[in-house]
């Protein structure tokens, strides 16, 4: 058999994948041509093997689909023969794409491979509105491409479809429920009517009293628009008090009653809250900085370091966890330490900056840049 040239095997080992969602660059054929020149399969499906793969990187996918079946029918067990004849059966419009591409995704281990397999697949559904079977697909691809562009952003339109979908399905199922009135506050608040969200809050709560999260949100919502305001303090601690009733205890119900306490002036209950909300969830990083805020504010900031240290480990982009860390840091005299969180701080504070550009173009509500200024903010 003839094995690949050096210039083939080059060409093949960066390969685009073209497709109205997706855009990846992957590294798939250079092991197939290892394991072809080691002889690992047997030398009639190997030289059917070879052979398709160079005709699919070519374009080819008519002599490429011929090669890869041949490969398929001399040894049914190649898995990646399955997953490349799958490819190309969905660009040639064969019936026979979803079976192979489902298989070769199922059973290819090598990560580059699976990739291209995935994305196709992926696209294969999405293309047939199916979501269901889209959703599990993309969350491997996201899993083994953590950092692509291309496939984030497609994994960004298939869950905003299927957001839009389910809300859709929503409003034609029960548009006068108390669910409904739930998800429109939900979106208020995401486009920044606090006061109309609060208003929808209230809706749904009246329709029924024991709809679970609804509380907790309004007592959000509630702080959210006047967190110095002493009646909407009061107010905000009897609908996290029903919460606590209603959906159980939980440490984001506690994180949220230990700020409200906070901001009444009652620090050791909000450090009672802080506290036990670490127990029922340790990395909580909202637990962590609560107590480590109250630490810092007994000047204890010995005693806040571990706390800020696993704060910023468990959201490496929690800015304000930077900055408080930076100052435990210089009160401690880890000065040298401190300047270096001091400029991480300073990075994700740019980076946050742009992000917020970026959504107000999309005339989407993001909060303000000055609103991540640690010193600004409540626990």
């Amino acid at each position: 058999m003839t094995l690949p040239s050096a210039a083939e095997i080059s060409m093949m080992s960066v390969l685009f994948v073209r497709g109205p969602r997706a855009r990846v660059r992957v590294w798939l054929f250079l092991g197939l041509c290892c394991a072809v020149a080691c002889g690992a399969y047997g030398q009639t499906a190997e030289q059917h093997l070879a052979l398709g793969t160079q005709k699919l990187v070519h374009g080819d996918c008519a002599t490429a689909e011929k090669e890869l079946g041949a490969a398929l029918a001399a040894e049914p067990s190649l898995t990646r023969a399955q997953g490349l004849l799958g490819i190309c059966e969905k660009r040639m419009g064969q019936p026979g794409a979803q079976a192979h591409l489902e298989a070769g995704f199922a059973k290819v281990s090598e990560a580059r491979l699976k990739t291209e397999i995935g994305v196709e697949l992926a696209d294969y559904y999405y293309q047939r509105g199916d979501l269901d079977h889209t959703l599990p697909v993309v969350r491997t691809l996201v899993a083994l491409n953590p950092e692509n562009i291309d496939i984030l952003f497609f994994a960004q339109n298939v869950y905003q479809d299927m957001a839009d979908d389910t809300l859709n399905k929503l409003a034609l199922l029960a548009p006068d429920s108390p669910r409904m009135q739930q998800v429109v506050a939900e979106h208020l608040i995401n486009e920044g009517d606090v006061k109309d969200a609060t208003d929808h809050y209230r809706q749904a709560i009246a329709m029924d009293q024991y709809l679970p999260g609804a509380h907790f949100e309004l007592a959000e919502a509630i702080l959210e628009a006047n967190p110095n305001d002493a009646a909407a303090q009061s107010e905000a601690q009897k609908e996290l008090e029903t919460a606590l009733r209603v959906d159980g205890e939980s440490a984001r119900i506690e994180c949220a009653m230990g700020r409200d306490a906070f901001l009444q002036g009652n620090i050791e209950a909000a450090l009672a809250h802080y506290e036990r909300a670490r127990q029922l969830m340790p990395g909580n990083g909202d637990a962590l900085m609560g107590v480590a805020r109250i630490l810092m504010r007994q000047n204890k900031d010995a005693d806040a370091l571990p706390l800020l240290e696993r704060a910023v480990d468990e959201d490496p982009l929690n800015g304000e966890a930077h900055y408080r860390y930076a100052m435990a840091l210089k009160a401690t005299g880890r000065t040298q330490e401190a300047e270096e969180q001091v400029r991480m701080y300073q990075t994700i504070r740019t980076s946050r900056d742009k992000v917020a550009h970026v959504y107000g173009e999309m005339n989407r509500r993001m909060k303000a840049a000055g609103e991540d200024e640690p010193e600004a903010r409540q626990p």
